[in-house]
């Protein structure tokens, strides 16, 4: 839904997918649509997907895509499409809580219940910060996009920083309570982590991200929003009543 929202409205296409690296791939593997792809640079290209050997449970319906260049008139279309794929990862992590915390209150040890344990309730407050954190991110970056500012490529790789930093975070605790059996199939914890992967990983992973928001910023960081210096506030009206 994330990829089919993003496409450009200049273009005859169903899906935009934002790719990086000398393999450029995504998750849009056995979907019949008209796809574009742009890089982090601007360049788009319509996009096919290869056909893979492996079956989905391990592939994951990432594809290798071949690219045809178009224009690189698509600088436009990055910032959304990252920013959307983003609220696609946080509706996981907001459903992995969940689950963890349904797991808790309904598993026992020692005649309790596992949410009574203080240590379980650090565990799932810890998570529940950082899901909270990349919303706040999500909706202020889905903002500064829709503004159309100079800092919306910025505020993008940002909030893609901190949804893979909470990924980590959230689905190590969510399997940590659940024990082995979040990682059996029979259980949605697995699935929903599995199918994570790419949304985590494509078109850049955490260290990549890292280094690509480095690069972009240099030394002048992120304006974010609170960007007024001290002392800047506007003069109150003094005129009279």
């Amino acid at each position: 839904m994330a990829e089919r929202l993003a496409r450009p409205v200049d273009l005859a296409a169903d899906g935009l997918v934002v790719v990086a690296g000398p393999v450029p791939a995504a998750a849009i593997a056995h979907l019949d649509l008209r796809w574009v792809a742009v890089t982090l640079d601007g360049q788009r290209s319509s996009a096919i997907a290869k056909p893979g050997s492996e079956p989905t449970r391990t592939s994951l319906f990432v594809s290798e895509l071949e690219l045809s260049a178009i224009d690189d008139d698509g600088a436009k279309d990055v910032a959304l499409g990252l920013v959307l794929p983003s609220w696609t990862l946080l509706g996981m992590l907001d459903r992995a809580i969940d689950l963890a915390r349904a797991h808790v209150g309904v598993r026992t040890q020692f005649g309790r219940p596992l949410s009574a344990f203080q240590a379980v309730q650090f565990q799932l407050a810890d998570a529940e910060v950082e899901r909270m954190g990349v919303e706040v991110l999500a909706k202020y970056a889905l903002w500064s996009v829709r503004n159309g500012g100079d800092d919306a490529l910025a505020d993008a790789l940002a909030l893609r920083v901190a949804a893979a930093e909470a990924a980590d975070t959230v689905f190590r605790a969510a399997h940590q309570l659940h024990g082995a059996v979040g990682f059996c199939d029979e259980t949605a914890l697995s699935w929903l982590s599995r199918y994570s992967q790419p949304l985590r990983r494509l078109p850049l992973g955490l260290s990549a991200a890292r280094e690509r928001l480095t690069e972009l910023l240099g030394r002048r960081g992120l304006t974010g929003l609170y960007c007024e210096p001290l002392g800047a506030e506007q003069p109150l009206d003094a005129s009279p009543v």
